[in-house]
């Protein structure tokens, strides 16, 4: 018996483990975050399906190809017979001209029943939907790779803002340490009357500000995380955390890879010259189909005693050819409409052309700017560690009090903080870069 409660116990702290284990925060890579919204990003699941709609329409194109057979059937009960008028010389020789008499033809019962088949030989309007659904679909691909790659500067954006913001709490919760140490110090300089009512009071007043900026980053830091789970296509519920560690690491120059609104809007253009074709040809050049058929009519009487219902044989194959010849100026019309916007997409193009060297020009200049700043704030750390080791130094001699070193360690963590700071505006800057220059996939993880 005592036993068997010593494995409830600890079947239900092993439990009780794997539950801690389970609500702790996971450390997700900048990697890890790509990689899920790659998978669970709502925009990049409509992409696919606009994808997969593209690929059956271009089947469905295609199909257009194969013959198409239809079955027919139809009875019909004739209340009253047809009438036709017969020129009375048909039946006697010397009537003269002009004269007819009415007779009805047939017989009360008509069966039809039928397979038609038609094949078309050439038809500039299947051609023409084959090669549009074509280009349609290569169309929701490069699209498909645009949210892809806004979902990687999305997602490497709002990562690095997370990496920034959770370093500035950081600091600023040493910083307010530090506050309170130095509260502290004044408090019994005060004591001893080596210091003033107001130099405590602008502590407590900057002690004060440091935990309201607490608070105001931590909610900051809990949206930036909010926005990347939802990016991410997680549950907001998740409980993630991001890695902190900062690295710089020099990013080389590269090759401008495809430039996907570019792309786009080629593909646009192919598109459009496509469906011109398709319209001309329409104008000039007839519709030609095979056709073929293969059934049986029927007549059937049904007064005694001369009942009756026969059957005979019908099929024919031919040719079939539709060549329009007005149509009130509707094609002209559409003809003219797909030259504007051939003139749009050639307009579009050259702008899209022009800005994206424009911002490479810009994002240059700015990725050479941060990383001035990088090697300045370098500087700035080093001068700041050089000071508060002098600090230690001389509180250790008793040349300054506990303030002065509390104020060279806020300054040199200032300084760490400034280039924590110009590393993330540098690593901003080189994705932005990639981004125009499309190599955005090929960010340092």
């Amino acid at each position: 018996m005592k036993l068997v409660n010593t494995h409830k116990l600890i079947l239900l702290m092993l439990f009780l483990f794997l539950k801690m284990e389970i609500a702790s925060a996971q450390v997700w890579t900048l990697k890890q975050c790509i990689d899920t919204a790659l998978v669970h990003n709502n925009n990049l699941e409509s992409g696919r399906n606009s994808i997969a709609i593209g690929k059956e329409r271009e089947k469905e194109a295609k199909a257009h190809l194969l013959p198409k057979v239809t079955a027919n059937a139809d009875y019909k009960y004739f209340t009253d017979l047809p009438y036709q008028l017969m020129p009375l010389s048909t039946f006697n020789p010397a009537a003269s001209e002009g004269q007819f008499n009415e007779i009805q033809f047939g017989v009360p019962h008509n069966i039809n029943a039928n397979l038609q088949i038609a094949l078309p030989l050439y038809s500039a309007y299947i051609n023409g939907a084959i090669k549009n659904t074509k280009l349609a679909s290569e169309l929701s691909e490069l699209r498909y790779q645009k949210s892809e790659e806004e979902v990687y500067y999305e997602i490497s954006n709002l990562y690095y803002n997370a990496k920034i913001i959770s370093h500035q709490l950081n600091f600023v919760k040493a910083n307010l340490k530090n506050a309170e140490k130095l509260l502290g110090n004044l408090q019994s300089l005060k004591d001893e009357k080596l210091a003033t009512g107001t130099d405590v009071s602008k502590i407590e007043l900057q002690i004060s500000q440091l935990k309201n900026q607490e608070q105001n980053l931590s909610y900051k830091y809990g949206q930036i995380n909010n926005a990347l789970k939802f990016t991410m296509g997680v549950s907001l519920d998740l409980n993630m955390e991001i890695e902190t560690d900062i690295r710089f690491e020099e990013s080389l120059q590269e090759e401008s890879g495809i430039i996907l609104d570019y792309q786009i809007a080629k593909t646009q253009e192919q598109l459009i010259q496509s469906e011109i074709s398709t319209l001309n040809q329409s104008r000039f050049i007839p519709n030609v189909n095979l056709v073929g058929s293969y059934g049986t009519t029927g007549f059937g009487y049904d007064q005694s005693p001369n009942e009756f219902l026969k059957f005979f044989p019908m099929s024919f194959v031919g040719l079939q050819l539709s060549y329009p010849i007005f149509n009130k100026g509707v094609t002209k019309r559409k003809l003219k409409q797909k030259h504007f916007e051939l003139e749009n997409n050639a307009l579009q193009q050259e702008l899209i052309s022009e800005a994206n060297a424009m911002k490479i020009e810009n994002a240059e200049m700015q990725k050479d700017m941060t990383k001035k700043s990088l090697l300045t704030t370098e500087e700035q750390i080093a001068l700041a560690q050089k000071i508060y080791n002098e600090s230690l130094l001389q509180k250790n001699e008793g040349l300054v009090n506990l303030t002065e070193v509390l104020l060279a360690e806020n300054a040199l963590r200032e300084a760490q903080q400034a280039n924590l700071t110009a590393i993330i505006d540098y690593l901003k800057a080189d994705l932005e870069l990639k981004k125009l220059r499309g190599n955005i996939k090929n960010i340092n993880y």
